[in-house]
């Protein structure tokens, strides 16, 4: 905003109250006479009631047709679109399911243990893990019950569950022409609660072969759809290399800068000449890799007590720099991050000519990051990946933070009023979806301050 020529408020800080409130964004846009709406990577950036309206009020939606958006909104209808176009998906049910036995039937044909996952999921909510039949009954309630509270919609169906998966996903983009290609893959399996926290590009578990098959199929997917954008295709991999669909986010993503490290390219340039009706400068084969881009998401957050948000204000703040350092960050000393957003201050991203130079540039990178205040952050965390053996050596999947992150019991628990407000600030952020639209809950309380009031115990009691 402080770079914007123009900014205009668009309502009071919860989400519901503002940025998506479609008629506020939309008058927001003619007052400044602008042409186009580039949705970012957050609220309605997926929802396609929202790319309707703009185009209706005569402006562009930077982002693919609203028919793609739809098609790829709904993880069982996904499903079905890929299977028809050839793409490999998981083995799970083929349609919604209701009940605890039609989970159970389906269980019984693909074996334990399975995956019991909200149709219009999204940010790691609404999914969850059976093992044996024992817990199947409570996952299913569990999952009905969160799919309907977080999403407005309590469908639900089943894939099977991947051992030591790796989450590899490909970047791809296409022109109104029908021109599609892929930006190549990045690793992030790297994640705490289903949301990735590290990522980088190439993978290093992807092999030459695996590459080229994965970016075949991902722009094949993108066709299916009749995308146009940019966009991403995410798989699931095994331990043999297999990999399959899991979804397509149909909008930029926060981790683009290591796709645009390696490949040279600027996806979100790309992305308005695209909607501006230009045609791609490139061919599939114009597009190589060069060199290894890693990116950490930095956020304000507390990794000791289970990655509860954190937030508060910034006292003092310095980014790092140097050779191929890329810091993308919104924030400065003095400003607040609130409880009202997803509480990322940064995304820090290093090139280097090589996955160990990269690696070593972002150690640096990251101890020169400075940042102190009210929050706390996990910038110790990303420091303690960045040295640990398994990283280093490419050998971790999803289940990497839960099997080696031990941390020591938060000092948090021994200070009762920091305590109430992580788990209102963890409350909050349960309840906030911003990628798919729907309107987080509202806080209420004093204007100045809201997170200290939040946090009193003497509110907690009454």
């Amino acid at each position: 905003m402080r770079e914007a020529d123009y900014a205009v408020a668009v309502g009071p800080p919860p989400a519901a109250q503002s940025y998506l409130q479609t008629e506020k964004i939309l008058e927001a846009a003619k007052r400044t006479g602008a042409e186009a709406i580039h949705p970012g990577y957050g609220f309605f950036s997926e929802n396609a009631q929202f790319a309707r309206a703009v185009e209706k009020a005569g402006m562009v939606f930077i982002g693919p047709p609203p028919s793609a958006i739809v098609s790829m909104g709904d993880k069982v209808a996904a499903r079905k679109v890929m299977m028809d176009a050839g793409v490999p998906v998981v083995p799970g049910s083929p349609d919604t399911l209701e009940t605890e036995d039609q989970v159970r039937e389906i269980a019984n044909k693909i074996g334990f243990p399975i995956m019991v996952k909200a149709a219009a999921g999204g940010g790691g909510k609404g999914m969850r893990l059976v093992e044996s039949d024992k817990d199947l009954g409570a996952v299913v309630r569990t999952v009905a019950s969160e799919a309907k509270s977080s999403f407005g919609d309590g469908r639900f169906y089943v894939e099977k569950f991947v051992r030591k998966p790796r989450h590899i996903e490909v970047q791809v983009f296409a022109d109104k022409q029908g021109n599609t290609v892929h930006c190549f893959e990045r690793e992030c399996s790297i994640q705490r609660r289903h949301q990735k926290v590290v990522e980088e590009s190439p993978s290093p578990f992807v092999t030459p072969e695996m590459r080229a098959k994965m970016g075949e199929v991902a722009v094949r997917a993108a066709k299916a759809v009749k995308y146009v954008g940019a966009g991403t295709i995410e798989f699931l991999a095994d331990a043999d290399h297999n990999f399959y669909f899991l979804e397509m986010n149909t909008r930029i993503q926060v981790e683009h800068p290591v796709t645009e490290m390696v490949t040279g390219l600027d996806l979100v340039r790309l992305q308005i000449e695209v909607a501006a009706g230009a045609k791609l400068p490139f061919k599939q084969s114009d597009l190589k890799q060069n060199g290894w881009a890693v990116e950490c998401r930095i956020y304000a957050e507390d990794p000791a007590a289970g990655f509860v948000p954190a937030p508060g204000k910034i006292e003092t703040l310095k980014f790092p720099e140097g050779p191929g350092v890329r810091n993308d960050a919104g924030v400065y000393p003095g400003a607040v991050v609130t409880m009202f957003y997803d509480p990322m201050i940064s995304k820090l991203a290093v090139w280097g000519a090589s996955r160990t130079q990269a690696i070593e540039r972002m150690r640096r990178a990251l101890a020169e990051f400075q940042i102190s205040g009210e929050l706390t952050t996990n910038l110790d965390f990303h420091r303690w990946i960045m040295k640990h053996p398994r990283f280093l050596a490419g050998d971790f999947d999803t289940n990497f933070i839960a099997q080696e992150w031990h941390p020591a019991p938060a000092a948090a628990s021994k200070d009762p009023e920091r305590l109430a407000a992580i788990v209102l600030a963890a409350h909050a952020a349960q309840n906030t979806n911003h990628s798919n639209g729907r309107q987080p809950a509202q806080a209420t309380g004093p204007r100045v301050s809201a997170w200290k009031s939040l946090g009193r115990l003497d509110m907690l009691r009454k």
